[in-house]
């Protein structure tokens, strides 16, 4: 069947398959034919069967195998956050904030109805965009203006639209944010890692990822996902020096973590840097379903944000954003916030005491999770759990491609765990390294 595809440009040769595809002759695990093989076949350069490939797998329509090649992917599903589905297992992989320490907006809600908001009326609530405002403005030294979005996810989809085309490069930290993997792939950009250490992204991993001409950089520079990782000063400081030759490719900051984190904020953004996003979501110290994000951008970008924003949802709900500003200039929300921010520090170190007397390696950082290093593949350990009743995510779900050698990383949701609980969880993971 693989005979049928045909093409001499590569957007063609995909052309090509997608119809085969679509028209059922190629199936979900159908092999496709080798690289060299296709090429000869078609009577195209080697690279160009290789670029129609490349083209396919950002959009998720074939998986590389390895040796094995490359086959139609299926609809099999992707690794998403949250509670993994249909388990009796003890899910401390969720990456979730405690529903307990969200701060309930039944007060709050009593006080935002009022006139009704009509086609062509200012699409930012006056009072947020202050309040949002000053917010910004005590970390961010640059002039900026604001927009408000679907949360921090629909802001860098719609940040990477105004700015990319398709096939353009896009540097992702690696370990990555699973819906920063998902919205590049389904974008169809071109993802190239920078590592992380424990201060962040690597200086030497922006600077190759600069030299491959990414146009864009998403990082970011608190509680990193899913290590934990925080930008330090001296970190961020070269990474500006590095991308000060580089005015024009969009910085995207997701400071997600922002009013819970336990270190200072440390930015990429230098001064005059031309093209830029810090976006902070609501969602981790409000609730996921609070949809709502503030990204403050340069002017330009903002114009092109806007645009990207008019033919779909044009803006978010005004109550949505009434609600969001009525909780955050309220007293006794932020002092519940500042309290959430401390629990979950405190129960995270705690736990991560408990691991390092058994000689299990899990440094202290900042977020929901813990990013613990296991003495052997982190998919053996897993399995082990799950007979024991809880149900962890590997470091490899948070790959930026597939690796010759498996992670040897967990990442541990337990902030919620009672000590009894916390206690037979570390026993359970000793015994499952063991």
């Amino acid at each position: 069947m693989s005979e049928e595809i045909t093409g001499t440009t590569a957007s063609d040769i995909a052309d090509s398959v997608r119809g085969l595809r679509d028209r059922g002759i190629l199936r979900p695990g159908s092999p496709l034919p080798p690289v060299r093989e296709l090429a000869a076949r078609l009577g195209v350069n080697r690279n160009t069967a290789v670029a129609a490939y490349r083209q396919l797998a950002q959009a998720g329509l074939v998986v590389s195998r390895g040796r094995a090649g490359t086959v139609l992917a299926g609809h099999e599903t992707v690794a998403q956050e949250g509670y993994a589905p249909d388990t009796v297992l003890r899910d401390v992989g969720t990456g979730n904030p405690d529903p307990r320490l969200i701060p309930d907006p039944s007060p709050a809600l009593m006080n935002i109805a009022s006139r009704p908001v009509l086609y062509g009326e200012p699409v930012i609530d006056r009072d947020l965009d202050e309040w949002a405002r000053r917010w910004i403005a005590a970390d961010l030294d640059a002039d900026f203006r604001i927009t408000v979005t679907s949360g921090a996810v629909d802001a860098v989809e719609r940040l990477l639209a105004q700015a990319l085309t398709r096939d353009d490069a896009v540097a992702l930290e690696d370990p990555c944010f699973l819906a920063s993997i998902h919205t590049v792939r389904l974008g169809g950009y071109r993802a190239v890692a920078v590592p992380v250490d424990d201060q962040g992204m690597t200086v030497d991993g922006l600077r190759a990822a600069l030299d491959a001409g990414v146009r864009a950089v998403i990082c970011t520079p608190r509680a990193q996902n899913p290590t934990g990782a925080s930008l330090t000063a001296e970190r961020a400081a070269e990474l500006r020096t590095v991308l000060a030759d580089h005015p024009y490719v969009l910085i995207i900051e997701d400071d997600h973590f922002s009013m819970l984190s336990q270190r200072p904020y440390e930015s990429l953004i230098g001064p005059g840097h031309r093209r830029f996003a810090l976006v902070r979501s609501v969602s981790k110290f409000l609730g996921p379903d609070m949809c709502l994000a503030i990204a403050a951008t340069d002017a330009e970008t903002a114009d092109r944000l806007a645009m990207r924003l008019s033919p779909g949802t044009t803006w978010v709900s005004h109550l949505l954003q009434r609600l969001a500003l009525t909780q955050l200039t309220d007293e006794t929300v932020t002092a519940e916030v500042a309290a959430a921010a401390a629990h979950y520090a405190e129960r995270n170190a705690a736990f991560a005491a408990r691991l390092r007397v058994h000689g299990i390696d899990a440094p202290s950082s900042d977020g929901l999770s813990l990013w613990v290093e296991l003495p052997q593949p982190a998919r053996t350990v897993t399995e082990r759990l799950m007979r024991r009743g809880w149900l962890a995510r590997t470091g490899d779900e948070f790959a930026l491609d597939d690796r010759a050698e498996p992670s040897h990383h967990l990442r541990l949701t337990v902030h919620d765990l009672d000590d009894a609980d916390a206690a037979t969880l570390v026993d359970d993971l000793v015994a499952a390294v063991r």
